[in-house]
């Protein structure tokens, strides 16, 4: 298989299938609206990898570029794991010089720890330090009400 090609490119990024992978098959989150993909997109670092021109990865990093990072929505397809691509990927991500130097660089996963961990990533050290508001079933509540969720 040809390597996985990796760019910050947003005007390369396959919108449809990223909102498509985000809304049907990635857990976290499940309905998600095309529109909160887009403004998702829009305010993160983004990274596409590519198969001769096709797109069949992703990831984005929400940051400030100083001191803080929120590695997000990674994914490859499923046709096209098992090939090293998101080892490719999440290097990619680690290397770019706007992510270098952050104080701290998060991430969440129910299912990848040991590709993060490859990459630094641990629990937290002080995890009664952090706190979140979580809503795990946003889209889902939405998709099936007259509610629209700003």
């Amino acid at each position: 298989m040809t390597a996985l090609q990796v760019t910050t490119d947003k005007d390369q990024l396959d919108i449809g299938l990223i909102h498509r992978f985000l809304s049907t098959e990635a857990y976290w989150s499940r309905d998600i609206p095309r529109a909160t993909v887009e403004r998702a997109i829009a305010g993160s670092l983004c990274f596409g990898g590519y198969v001769d021109g096709c797109q069949v990865a992703f990831a984005r990093v929400v940051t400030d570029g100083a001191t803080f990072g929120y590695l997000a929505d990674v994914f490859v397809l499923p046709e096209y794991r098992g090939h090293g691509h998101s080892k490719t990927l999440v290097a990619a991500v680690m290397a770019h010089p706007q992510l270098q130097g952050l104080r701290r660089f998060m991430l969440a996963t129910a299912d990848a720890h040991s590709l993060y961990e490859k990459f630094g990533f641990a629990p937290s050290a002080r995890p009664e330090r952090l706190m979140e508001i979580l809503h795990p079933d946003l889209y889902t509540q939405a998709a099936g009400s007259a509610v629209a969720i700003p």
